[in-house]
């Protein structure tokens, strides 16, 4: 699996310039936990409500078996904090974005973007010709800021009869 490390842009009245405070690094298996509260945090920020949230957490559960291969993982942290992470599966030559989560108070800080940056990177460098997403709704706009587009929709792996966007990068 390929490494990263990266800089973004700080949440700050100088954003637009790098800050080498934010880092990328692999996820240690004891973190499981720690990256599922970020992925429920980050979930919640969007005003859904606790049946909803209810229903997401099995896939937003973050296991140390769910975060071996074919899984890839990366976080982000700012000083030493987690503040972001992302997981990738391959499959032949297709990439799948599974989980990126930013903390609420770091959404349009730059970190989504490094972790995107480092998905396509990795699902590159693995061969993938593709990376699809599923995704929330509200996050639907930041894949197409990355450079993904519409490619369809898709069922919710968590709530019977709602209807996700699912967005392509081609790599």
């Amino acid at each position: 699996m390929p490494r990263s490390r990266g800089t973004v842009e700080e949440s700050s009245p100088s954003a637009g310039q790098l800050s080498p405070r934010l880092r990328l690094r692999s996820p240690r298996l004891d973190e499981a936990s720690k990256l599922t509260e970020l992925c429920l945090r980050s979930k919640a920020c969007w005003g859904y409500g606790e049946e909803f949230m209810r229903a997401c957490e099995v896939e937003l559960t973050v296991t140390a078996s769910t975060m071996c291969p074919p899984s890839y993982f990366k976080l982000a942290e700012i000083d030493g904090r987690i503040v972001g992470m992302a997981q990738v599966t391959l499959e032949q030559e297709v990439a799948k974005l599974e989980k990126l989560f930013v903390e609420p108070s770091l959404l349009r800080s730059g970190a989504g973007k490094a972790l995107f940056d480092w998905a396509a990177s990795m699902a590159r460098e693995a061969g993938a010709g593709r990376m699809v997403v599923e995704a929330d709704p509200n996050a639907a706009g930041f894949y197409q800021r990355m450079g993904a587009v519409d490619d369809g929709v898709a069922p919710s792996g968590s709530i019977p009869g709602r209807i996700l966007p699912r967005l392509t990068l081609r790599l």
